[in-house]
C-alpha cells in the first residue's frame, strides 16, 4: 500500500510538471521554436518530440502542430488522430480540417476527405479551395452536374484561375452544355496559350 501511495504521489508530481510547463507561455515558445528548427533540418521526429514534453490535450494550437508534423513524418494515423482533436477542440476552425485532409489523402481515405470539404463549405460556402476540391472529387466520380456548381463557384470568384476554369469547361461539356464548354475552353487558351487539354475538349465540340 505504502509502494502505491508513493507512485501515486510520484505521478501526481509527474502530471502537475507537465501541466505547469504547458501553461508556462516561455517554456511552450521554446519548445515550438524547437521543432520549427527541427523541421526546418527535416528532423519531424525531433520536432514532435520538442512539442511532447509541453503536451496539453486541450491546446488547440498543440494538436494542430503535430498533426502537421506527424503527417511530414508519413506517419498518417497518428497525425489524423491529432488533427481529430483539434477538429474536437474548435469545430469551426477550418485550418485542421484542411490539414487532415493531407494525412486522409495519403491512405486514400477520399470518402473522409469529401466529408471534410464537405463541413469546411458549411462553416465557408465560398471557400474556393475546398470548392475545387471537392469538385475533383465528384469529377472523378462522374458527378459532373454536382462538380459543375463547385467549380462556377470558384469561377465565378476567380475568372483567371486556369485549374478551375478547364475543369469547369469539362464538366460543362460531360453534361451536355457543349457551347458554354467551347466558351470556356477557348478562355483557358487565352489563360495558358496550346494548352492540350483544352485543345483536346474543343476537338470534341462539333
Amino acid at each position: 500500500m505504502e509502494t502505491l501511495k508513493k507512485i501515486s504521489i510520484a505521478a501526481a508530481f509527474t502530471f502537475l510538471f507537465i501541466f505547469a510547463k504547458a501553461q508556462n507561455p516561455a517554456a511552450l515558445q521554446a519548445a515550438f521554436v524547437k521543432s520549427y528548427e527541427a523541421e526546418q533540418a527535416g528532423n519531424y521526429a525531433s520536432a514532435v518530440t520538442s512539442l511532447k514534453t509541453v503536451y496539453s490535450a486541450d491546446s488547440y494550437v498543440l494538436n494542430t502542430r503535430l498533426g502537421w508534423l506527424l503527417y511530414l513524418a508519413k506517419q498518417y494515423s497518428e497525425s489524423i488522430k491529432y488533427y481529430d482533436k483539434a477538429i474536437t477542440l474548435k469545430p469551426y476552425a477550418i485550418e485542421a480540417r484542411f490539414g487532415c485532409v493531407k494525412p486522409l489523402s495519403a491512405i486514400e481515405s477520399w470518402n473522409k476527405v469529401k466529408a471534410h470539404y464537405e463541413q469546411i463549405l458549411k462553416i465557408d460556402p465560398q471557400n474556393t479551395v475546398a470548392n475545387y476540391w471537392l469538385g475533383v472529387i465528384l469529377y472523378n466520380r462522374k458527378d459532373y452536374a454536382s462538380a459543375t456548381k463547385l467549380f462556377e463557384k470558384t469561377v465565378n470568384l476567380y475568372p483567371l484561375d486556369y485549374d478551375s476554369v478547364i475543369m469547369l469547361a469539362w464538366s460543362k461539356l460531360n453534361i451536355g452544355k457543349s457551347s458554354d464548354a467551347k466558351v470556356l475552353f477557348n478562355q483557358a487558351l487565352i489563360l495558358r496559350p496550346n494548352d492540350s487539354s483544352a485543345l483536346s475538349g474543343l476537338k470534341l465540340i462539333k
